[in-house]
């Protein structure tokens, strides 16, 4: 909200002034009825303030603003007005020139005067009585120290600061996004230090988005989105501040381009945060202040601010906002990062030339200290310290492009990860749950287990031990569970039982029943599946149930046949292509409950026994599609002894020997 107002002395009109976000309804004139030295006025500190920024109609307001400004900065005064019930102060401003805007502070003045003549209907009331009906209201002001409190939400794992960013990006309909850590020079220490870029292409923000985005929460939306992940409107600031000191934000829509600077250097000192802010108008490639939000004056301030405390001139600036090539989407540059020790919280590796798969970009925790689990005896969990390996999982279905350091991340959507797959639904508390379980030869290797909670389409919990994993460590070995509980976790009222870093859930009546149901399925899975598992000596790799292959175009799943061998894939992956050969248009493939697709081969390495019987196997199966169709027929097999077969499955093997997997 801009309030224009005229600001007096002796009714003399010194400028025309605005008033952002005005603590409540000023007049449309202010006239100052006093000069006094700001020594016989105490504890001014102490009262609430809202800043004036100079809006001149003319070069003579112009001119008058900076000769006000001047007298009370040269002679140490403070203008007095009073309104009503208000007395406001017009501190000294700490530079005077022709843009500056001033701090006002503003206290209710408590004198009153009272009709002692009573009324026909009233008595006499006494000034406190009459006080006291008066509608007082109490603002607050906000020291800049908040801004590092805020980087706490995210103390315990610095990851939880750069997800939530990615939410931002995907609430934003972000299509691709990149996420690097480099080099930039500070002008002040003329040192090279890193700078983390958040990079999207979404739909970007105006100026009242950016206001909402820098101020300290917001109402929350009444309309149910499923797949909006921002609820609490702090996720910005506690993920920025988690990761450093300072972070500018370069954000364009089709006719908007805004910069918003949160600095904690900046703000060293301060009795309260300022934040920069200039926005302006977009029409095509050519930009214009927009007076419609800010003067002219206090854009020029802030862009002289944001000058000053970042490494961004007019010349980077206008290099960063070419990246968007006439699109839309925002960038958010973080720098002064964490520190870990003598080096920083992260560190970053760029990956090979090339795309090999062997070596890529990541950003990494520096500690590789792995989250503390109930029963969790495993020391490889990737995903705790590994932005690569996080960023593989943090979607239930992955749509956006994410990029680390440069390279592309495969995404893995774990439901299509696992073999043995056993889906179960059920309703807690009258409301429905769907689970996927199933196993991961990789993740018993590892000695891992749990489930994946995911609300939202997000992943807020990873490996929640439950039932016998959490008193075993060797129970549920490799199993893992996939559920969505957005239903079970959000209140018809708007309240939802998830922490606000959005890293846990609260401790609840849905969350208590949901962690009993979990148990009992995981259990009963292990039960039925893996009561007696014994592998050979050479581990071998199994290959999930089904396979899938994710479009570089359209980000639909599809399903490989079970014959194809999926490292045959090119980098870059297209509906038109092998073995898919259709169309983005077609609808995304999905699997039936209690389906398994047995693949051709069990092993996707070369790591069965070189001395095994010869043997032959031939297994038909019901397929996705439904139809019956012969799948394998290999020789010099031979199985490790592995139930892999659930109960019930309408599967139907037939061997020479009756050999089971």
């Amino acid at each position: 909200m801009v309030m224009p107002i005229i600001l007096q002395k002796d009714r003399k009109i010194i400028s025309a002034v605005k008033c952002l976000d005005p603590p409540f309804e000023l007049p449309q004139e202010l006239n100052i009825t006093s000069l006094v030295s700001t020594k016989k006025i105490s504890n001014l500190s102490k009262f609430p303030q809202f800043s004036l920024n100079p809006a001149p109609d003319t070069s003579r307001d112009l001119k008058e603003w900076g000769i006000f400004l001047n007298f009370l900065h040269k002679y140490d005064k403070v203008a007095i007005i009073n309104f009503q019930k208000y007395k406001f102060f017009i501190l000294p401003p700490s530079i005077a020139s022709e843009s500056s805007p001033v701090n006002v502070a503003y206290e209710i003045d408590n004198t009153c005067s009272v009709d002692t003549h009573p009324r026909d209907y009233e008595s006499a009331e006494t000034c406190n009585e009459f006080q006291s009906r008066l509608p007082v209201k109490n603002f607050i002001r906000v020291d800049p120290s908040y801004l590092k409190t805020l980087g706490q939400v995210h103390s315990g794992w610095i990851f939880g600061g750069i997800a939530e960013l990615v939410d931002n990006s995907r609430d934003a309909k972000a299509t691709k996004m990149d996420i690097f850590v480099d080099l930039i020079n500070l002008k002040k220490s003329g040192k090279d230090v890193p700078m983390l870029s958040v990079i999207d292409d979404g739909n970007g923000m105006n100026h009242a988005e950016v206001m909402k985005m820098v101020s300290f929460g917001h109402k929350q939306s009444d309309k149910d989105d499923k797949d909006h992940i921002g609820k609490f409107g702090v996720g910005f600031k506690t993920g920025a501040m988690r990761l450093g000191r300072d972070v500018l934000v370069l954000t364009q829509t089709t006719n908007s381009r805004s910069l918003a600077f949160l600095s904690q250097s900046l703000n060293e000192g301060k009795d309260n945060i300022e934040i920069p802010i200039v926005s302006y108008c977009r029409h095509g490639q050519r930009m214009e202040v927009d007076l419609s939000m800010q003067s002219e004056a206090l854009a020029k301030y802030n862009l002289k601010a944001i000058k000053e405390f970042s490494p961004f001139n007019k010349y980077l600036i206008g290099e960063k906002a070419a990246l968007f090539g006439g699109g839309t989407g925002t960038q958010i540059y973080i720098w002064n990062l964490d520190e870990w020790g003598s080096k920083y919280c992260l560190e970053w590796h760029d990956g090979l030339k090339g795309g090999s798969s062997f070596h890529q970009g990541d950003i990494l925790i520096s500690s590789k200290r792995i989250r503390s689990r109930p029963g969790q005896i495993s020391q490889k969990v990737p995903l705790d310290y590994s932005l690569r390996a996080y960023l593989e999982v943090i979607f239930l279905v992955p749509r956006m492009k994410i990029s680390v350091q440069g390279t592309l991340v495969k995404s893995r959507p774990l439901g299509n990860f696992l073999t043995q797959i056993v889906i179960e639904t059920d309703n807690i508390l009258g409301r429905p749950v769907e689970l996927i379980l199933g196993f991961s030869q990789l993740e018993w290797e590892q000695a891992n287990c749990g489930m994946f909670l995911y609300w939202h389409g997000r992943l807020i919990e990873a490996y929640k031990r439950v039932g016998g994993m959490i008193h075993n460590a060797d129970v549920g070995r490799g199993v893992i569970g996939v559920v969505n509980v957005t239903n079970l976790m959000d209140e018809q009222d708007g309240r939802v039982w998830v922490h606000n870093n959005k890293q846990g859930f609260q401790d609840s009546q849905p969350y208590a029943c949901l962690e009993q149901w979990l148990g009992r399925k995981a259990d009963k899975y292990w039960d039925d599946n893996f009561d007696s598992l014994t592998l050979d000596k050479q581990n071998c790799v199994f290959k999930p149930d089904h396979e899938w292959v994710q479009c570089d175009k359209c980000r639909k799943w599809r399903i490989l046949p079970s014959d194809f061998d999926s490292r045959k894939l090119p980098v870059q992956w297209f509906c038109y292509m092998d073995p898919f050969k259709g169309q983005c248009a077609d609808a995304e493939q999905k699997m039936e409950p209690g389906i398994v697709n047995v693949s051709t081969k069990r092993s996707g390495y070369d790591c069965l026994l070189k001395d095994s019987d010869n043997e032959k196997m031939e297994v038909v199966t019901t397929s996705a599609t439904g139809s019956d169709e012969k799948l394998l027929n290999t020789e010099d097999v031979k199985f490790p002894a592995l139930k892999r077969l659930k109960r019930g499955l309408k599967t139907m093997i037939s061997t020479r020997h009756n050999h089971f997997f």
